[in-house]
């Protein structure tokens, strides 16, 4: 019964006595400039005639906004994220020159079930969590230099917490040069392009009040190095490419790569890595793609005098479409560990505990805006519903064993409010299940915001 008095009392919390819809001219002059806006794209047009259509939509957008707010003007609202950046962390690419501020940060309370799938007792503790709170600061040297970075605390201290220790991190610090328009390079430390969650963890900008598994466990979220690369857009396409240091063996386990990440903390760069993706977005509210990490891990480790390749290849596919409060997206992802056994003799790994020779993972996932029915300021009331399967033991080498606790599916259900697009409150109820039977249900309620 908890998830629908959640619903109930989040939507009563939000109701409101609300206006009439915005103009419905504004709208369908909008959505024929964004299909003339898709077909130019898709002809080659030239640069100048597209950024005028773009800022026109701009413009009426801004109409239908002044519209539901009855002229407010008072609250900032979000600015619209770089490729691969959250709104917060674009807000550098918004200065004329100088300092920028932004950030974001969430509270998190969990209340896991008393009772596991298969009826024994969990064991597990109910927890209330300031689980992250994130400063950006930023520097425009000229309009074709910057500076941006991100720096995170984690579970509002340094000092305590056993497993679950707090730590103060740098999540990316990059110098980016743009002597084209529409193409430039980055250097320094560097999120992985990866999946949707990795460059866009902003609280108000993903569903749920934890982070989908799929994009925590198999691609390791969040996932900085230090490196170099590209990025561009052009004819209806943005693109990324680095080339970063790997990832170290050495911290790989039966749960995936996420503990060989190195967080650009005086990386190994033995072996280089290489990732890279490539989006269409040419179609207004689409996006349709796929990235990939490739590199080896073994950092020049040995075993018994054989060298550790461990070469890592991940790749995944995307979708996402958003109309009029619509939303959904999937993603599917597979990766691949070689020497597998070596990595399980430098780790000490043995029976079920192997590392995973081969991992996967996927997501769907549909929300809606109810207030796109009845606007009333910038309140937003969204549902949503969740469906993931991921095994990151989905194959694992000869002589080793499968832990059938890692085969595992999660349905979640629950309701973002946000009565600012900065700010929301959300709250969900998650089933976890796995070949186990050893899953453990959770409640869930979070805080969080940007700006």
């Amino acid at each position: 019964m908890r998830l629908p008095l959640l619903v109930l009392a989040l939507a009563l919390a939000s109701a409101r006595v609300f206006p009439q819809d915005a103009p419905q001219d504004l709208q369908k002059r909008i959505a024929a400039l964004e299909a003339e806006l898709a077909r130019l794209k898709a002809q080659g047009s030239d640069a100048a005639r597209l950024d005028e259509l773009a800022r026109r939509i701009d413009l009426l957008a801004a109409e239908i906004e002044k519209a539901r707010t009855g002229g407010a003007t008072d609250v900032e609202a979000p600015p619209k994220g770089e490729p691969g950046l959250g709104p917060a962390a674009s807000k550098i690419y918004r200065r004329d020159r100088g300092v920028s501020i932004g950030g974001y940060g969430e509270v998190l309370f969990g209340a896991p079930s008393a009772m596991r799938q298969d009826g024994a007792p969990s064991e597990a503790h109910r927890s209330l969590d300031l689980l992250r709170y994130v400063t950006y600061l930023g520097y425009k040297f000229s309009d074709k230099i910057l500076l941006n970075s991100e720096v995170e605390f984690e579970h509002a201290t340094t000092g305590e917490g056993g497993e679950e220790r707090g730590e103060a991190s740098v999540e990316f610090a990059y110098l980016e040069f743009r002597p084209w328009k529409h193409a430039g390079f980055r250097a320094g430390e560097l999120l992985m392009p990866l999946g949707f969650l990795n460059e866009l963890h902003e609280p108000p900008i993903f569903h749920g009040a934890r982070r989908n598994e799929v994009e925590t466990q198999i691609i390791p979220a969040t996932w900085p190095e230090n490196g170099v690369g590209l990025f561009g857009e052009a004819g209806g396409f943005q693109w990324r490419s680095y080339v970063v240091a790997g990832l170290r063996s050495a911290g790989f386990g039966p749960e995936g790569i996420r503990e060989g990440r190195q967080h650009g903390s005086q990386s190994l760069a033995d072996d280089a890595a290489f990732t890279g993706r490539l989006d269409f977005v040419g179609a207004p509210g689409l996006v349709l793609g796929g990235s990939m990490f490739v590199g080896n891990s073994g950092q020049r480790a040995e075993i018994d005098g054989r060298r550790i390749r461990g070469r890592v290849t991940l790749v995944d596919v995307h979708a996402q479409y958003e109309r009029r409060g619509f939303q959904a997206r999937a993603l599917y992802a597979r990766s691949t560990i070689g020497d597998a056994a070596l990595i399980n003799a430098q780790n000490g790994l043995g029976g079920a505990e192997s590392v995973g020779s081969r991992q996967y993972g996927f997501y769907v996932e549909a929300a809606f805006d109810l207030m796109t029915a009845r606007p009333h300021g910038q309140w937003a009331v969204v549902p949503f519903a969740r469906y993931e399967r991921l095994n990151p033991q989905d194959r694992v080498p000869a002589g080793f064993e499968k832990d059938p606790a890692l085969d595992q599916t999660v349905w979640t259900a629950g309701l973002g409010v946000k009565p600012l697009p900065n700010v929301v409150m959300k709250g969900d109820y998650q089933w976890a299940s796995n070949k186990a039977r050893a899953g453990v249900n959770r409640f869930n309620l979070a805080v969080g915001y940007l700006f």
